[in-house]
C-alpha cells in the first residue's frame, strides 16, 4: 500500500478554540490526512447549516488517523467527538494531541470501523466523519449500517478517491473536490423534516 506523503507540511486545527494547534501526522500506510482546505469547506457547510452551533452535537470520526476531522469538530465546541482507529501508532498520536489540548470532549476508541459500528446500540451522532483509505470499499460496507446510529437530521461527511456514490436513501447536500479526492455532506432522506 502507498503511504500518502503530507510533504513535510504541518496541518493545523483551522478555527476554534484549538485555532492552529499542529496535528502530528504518524507515518501509517494509507494514511491522508484531510488538508486544511477541504476541512474548511465542510466546516464552513456544518456553521451555515447548524448556524454556528456545534454545543450539542455528538461526532463520530469513524476512521481518525491524524484525528484533523475529529480535533476540528472538538476545536469548534462539538459536545462529544467519538474517535475510531485501528493503529497503533495514530492511537498514540491522538491520545497525545488530546492530553495536550485537555480535550474532554474527544474520546478515542480502539477498534476496526466496521466491527465498532456493528457493536453501536443506543448511540446517535448528529455527524458521521467518512474518511477511509481509498481503494478498499469501505463507503460501499458502511452506508446499510449508518441509519441505525444516526440522530435525527444527522449528517455525513465523506471522502472517496471517486465521485461519491451513495444509495438513494442518501441524499448529497453538498460536495466538492479537491486534487484526486472526492467529498461531500450528505443526510439520509428519512430523516430529514
Amino acid at each position: 500500500m502507498k503511504k500518502t506523503n503530507t510533504g513535510n507540511k504541518p496541518i493545523r486545527i483551522v478555527a476554534g478554540q484549538y485555532r492552529r494547534t499542529p496535528i502530528a501526522v504518524p507515518d501509517v500506510p494509507g494514511l491522508r490526512p484531510t488538508p486544511d482546505r477541504v476541512r474548511e469547506t465542510l466546516f464552513n457547510w456544518l456553521t451555515h447549516l447548524w448556524d454556528g452551533n456545534y454545543t450539542d452535537k455528538r461526532v463520530l470520526d469513524l476512521f481518525a488517523g491524524s484525528g484533523a476531522l475529529g480535533f476540528e469538530a472538538a476545536s469548534r465546541g462539538a459536545t462529544q467527538v467519538q474517535m475510531v482507529e485501528n493503529d497503533r501508532s495514530a492511537i498514540a498520536s491522538l491520545r497525545t494531541l488530546r492530553d495536550k489540548l485537555k480535550a474532554d470532549a474527544v474520546r478515542i476508541h480502539a477498534g476496526e470501523a466496521l466491527a465498532v459500528v456493528q457493536r453501536m446500540d443506543a448511540s446517535r451522532f448528529d455527524l458521521i466523519l467518512l474518511d477511509p483509505p481509498f481503494n478498499q470499499d469501505w463507503l460501499t460496507r458502511l452506508w446499510p449500517l449508518l441509519p441505525a446510529i444516526l440522530a435525527d437530521e444527522a449528517l455525513i461527511y465523506a471522502e472517496s478517491e471517486a465521485p461519491l456514490a451513495p444509495p438513494p436513501e442518501f441524499e448529497i447536500l453538498r460536495q466538492d473536490q479537491a486534487g484526486a479526492v472526492h467529498y461531500g455532506l450528505l443526510q439520509f432522506a428519512a430523516m430529514r423534516k
